[in-house]
């Protein structure tokens, strides 16, 4: 063996004897910064075998040259291969026996360091939260009423301190997540909190729930092949949910040149390749044979950004409002309710069903984990992100990337949007006719929610609109008759989109045609739909382009003068508006209640 000298720098100690001695001498290396990895004990030799109670341990000290090769080597590669260790041993003249035990010391130093920074960062973000509490505490005794003067209420200090104890829990949750991550590098376990669930707040207004919504009976194969995560997936969806609200806010408010304008200055795009490099983590690459759709898309409507948030969170409120582009939605798990009495936190693990109103569009389906987030006063994103990696599926044919809106706060009421749809998708299967549509995004797109979501808002700013004028002829000015007629006019919509879209519920039979104009019939039973009696429902679908622009068409096809050309139920009769309800800013936006004369 090789016999240093003494006053060569610190070497690495290494035991030969039993695991408790082993144990003690890390101990005493990891307590002392003047030993680690200085001191290096001899190999035994076979002699040394035999057990005798007054021998003299022998150490070693390595060269300052030895460590400094593996203090080096260390930092390309922490664990060494027996290969590595033979012939690193060999290059410093020492044993690989003495070369395995410096680096397996030196990785136990190299944690232990880690362990007490992080422990130092806990327990000083654990003194703020006590600072914090006292300071909260004290303010809150020493609280008086701003009109007499005289201490506050015992009522008030009550809500006062139950606020606290919310914030303070929404704090130590932050540090459990962040305690949880860093334990995947030291091996600690996970401590989690039992999620606070609050009552919401009573919502001034509900949509009515869309029939099948809640459920997804008839859905795809996907889709029913679906179930509630396991505990185990749990903390793997909380931190995807995280980093996509990250991505999703950033998304949002970028421009160039992340996103850049269309050819003809309508629309944004998204630049694929600054996408990848500004968000490199994602959800991995795209599948083969799949196309990336995004969009982007802003507007102001008039309605609270509370409201928006409540409806996007409720599936049944969002389905119903979306009705023309969610066929089928399902709440598969709450990971949590959110804190404070609103949706701030709240992660819901949701399935559903995207359709367009044609049988020649394929329905997409996606599992997906949505999130709720206040980021500021007034202001709140909802993401979703699909979760096709925890659980992947050979039919999936659609991938949903952070995908969402930044809700903000605006004056009288109302509220500025700012939608991101970014999607992976085969689409193989749409028609030619629906080739460019669905390109474009006006089929699937942000540009189609945040119009979706526009015409909602003035539809129900309508309804609760009290300032009606009386002295138009025909016009509903009865708040009630008003709700019911506007309320049958959202069950016929609802009813059109259901019994025209290609929705796996449903199998569409090409009956007659060629090609473009193929004419698709479809049967579906009718149970428990309001104001419809049970029985089979027989839907007859066709598509076909047209020489003109699609105003004229829309003009042509709501004008009650010349619905006798084209509805078979009008024709050879006089048709006769007799009221309507004005729900929207374009004259084109109302309900009429029409009457034939024969």
């Amino acid at each position: 063996m090789f016999q240093q000298p003494s006053n060569m720098m610190e070497g690495q100690l290494h035991p030969l004897e039993s695991e408790s001695e082993i144990g003690r001498m890390r101990d005493d290396e990891l307590d002392s910064t003047t030993k680690s990895g200085s001191e290096n004990h001899e190999a035994a030799s076979g002699d040394d075998q035999n057990p005798r109670p007054n021998k003299k341990k022998r150490y070693h000290r390595h060269t300052q040259h030895q460590i400094q090769e593996m203090e080096a080597f260390f930092k390309e590669c922490p664990h060494p291969d027996d290969k590595q260790r033979k012939e690193l041993g060999r290059e410093l003249g020492l044993e690989p026996l003495q070369v395995k035990f410096w680096f397996q010391n030196k990785r136990t130093q190299m944690k232990t360091q880690h362990e007490r920074h992080e422990n130092t960062q806990l327990r000083t973000e654990n003194e703020k939260l006590r600072a914090d509490n006292m300071r909260y505490r004290e303010a809150l005794s020493t609280a008086s009423c701003p009109n007499c003067g005289g201490p506050t209420a015992v009522g008030q200090m009550s809500f006062d301190e139950h606020h606290l104890r919310l914030e303070n829990a929404r704090l130590r949750e932050e540090i459990d997540r962040i305690s949880a991550i860093a334990a995947k590098y030291v091996g600690k376990p996970v401590v989690s909190y039992p999620l606070l669930s609050s009552p919401m707040t009573p919502r001034p207004f509900e949509f009515g729930a869309q029939p099948g919504t809640g459920d997804m009976y008839g859905a795809g194969d996907l889709l029913r092949s679906i179930s509630s995560p396991s505990e185990a997936d749990k903390p793997i969806i909380i931190e995807l949910a995280v980093a996509a609200m990250e991505e999703l806010v950033r998304m949002a408010q970028m421009g160039e040149p992340l996103w850049m304008t269309s050819l003809d200055g309508t629309t944004y795009v998204l630049n694929e390749e600054e996408y990848i490099r500004t968000f490199p983590r994602g959800i991995g690459p795209k599948p083969t044979g799949f196309k990336c759709e995004a969009s982007r898309e802003t507007a102001v409507v008039i309605m609270n950004h509370i409201n928006l948030v409540e409806i996007l969170m409720d599936v049944n409120q969002w389905s119903t409002v979306f009705s023309g582009i969610v066929s089928k939605a399902s709440t598969l798990d709450v990971l949590s309710t959110g804190i404070a009495g609103n949706y701030n936190g709240a992660l819901q693990v949701m399935a559903t069903e995207f359709q367009v109103p044609s049988p020649l569009v394929p329905t997409r389906e996606s599992y997906y984990v949505r999130y709720c987030k206040q980021h500021a006063e007034g202001t709140w994103a909802v993401v979703d992100v699909s979760l096709d990696n925890i659980r992947p599926s050979p039919t999936a044919r659609c991938r949903r990337r952070p995908s969402g809106c930044l809700i903000q706060e605006m004056p009288n009421g109302y509220s500025k949007v700012t939608w991101v749809e970014h999607v992976e998708v085969d689409d193989s299967g749409v028609h030619s006719l629906y080739k460019q549509l669905v390109s474009t995004g006006h089929a699937f797109g942000a540009q189609r929610w945040i119009a979706t979501l526009d015409r909602q808002c003035e539809r129900l700013a309508s309804v609760m609109a009290t300032n009606v004028p009386t002295g138009d002829v025909g016009v509903i000015t009865n708040q009630d008759g008003r709700k019911s007629m506007l309320k049958l006019a959202e069950r016929m919509v609802m009813s059109f989109c259901a019994g025209v879209s290609a929705s796996t519920a449903h199998t569409w039979t090409t009956l007659s045609g060629t090609g473009a104009d193929d004419v698709r019939v479809m049967t579906r039973k009718s149970v428990d739909d309001p104001g419809r009696p049970p029985g089979i429902v027989l839907s007859a679908a066709t598509s076909f382009w047209l020489p003109v622009s699609p105003k004229r068409v829309f003009d042509f096809l709501r004008d009650e003068n010349s619905r006798s050309e084209w509805d078979i139920l009008s024709n050879g009769g006089v048709v006769q508006e007799m009221a309507h309800i004005a729900n929207g800013r374009d004259t084109g936006n109302c309900v009429s209640l029409l009457r034939v004369n024969v």
